[in-house]
């Protein structure tokens, strides 16, 4: 039997598909709206400035919270696709059942931290709210930058967490929910 048809029966692992997949989606939209957002208020600052020879006051404070949004959405995307940076002469020399334990520990401590990092992004953030801070430019209360930043974390634990049970329940090494340990020639 396959590990595909293995993931059918198991009603833990199609759980976490379905939320992962949920997660997926909502990560695609927000990187991409702030992506886009980012370019047409680089432009439009741009163009404003030497066309019209006047510069739109805003678009600093904007790119900083695109840039916010789509820093704290990106480290979910690159954890859910297996792409963050690794050191990983001695890990790949192992042999698989080392791995595996490693893998397990590493992404259940990574997870950890980053819920750990949400707590105190979060406290960050009442810190900014208590001081009533504004932006000068939007008026707008300067946590509103930060809200992202433990949400990005929350959703990059939950896939660190969801990459340990996918360690814990199959046969193979999973460097994410879906993407095996190993290394492909293109």
């Amino acid at each position: 039997m396959t590990e595909a048809a293995k993931d059918k029966g198991n009603p833990v692992l199609n759980a976490l598909d379905f939320i992962d997949m949920q997660i997926s989606k909502l990560e695609g939209v927000m990187l991409a709206v702030g992506v886009i957002a980012m370019t047409i208020n680089t432009i439009a600052a741009v163009v404003s400035r030497f066309v019209f020879n006047n510069a739109i006051t805003v678009t600093d404070e904007l790119n900083v919270i695109f840039i916010v949004l789509v820093t704290y959405a990106g480290l979910s995307y690159a954890a859910r696709n297996g792409r963050h940076i690794r050191m990983s002469a001695i890990y790949d020399a192992l042999p698989k059942k080392i791995r595996k334990v490693l893998m397990i520990v590493m992404t259940s401590v990574t997870s950890a931290f980053m819920f750990f990092l949400a707590f105190y992004s979060y406290r960050y953030i009442a810190e900014v709210y208590e001081s009533g801070r504004i932006l000068p430019a939007l008026g707008l209360p300067v946590f509103y930058i930060y809200l992202w930043v433990p949400f990005g974390f929350i959703m990059t634990g939950l896939q660190y967490a969801f990459t340990a049970v996918r360690n814990l329940t199959q046969n193979d090494v999973y460097l994410s929910t879906h993407i095996k340990d190993g290394y492909t020639d293109t």
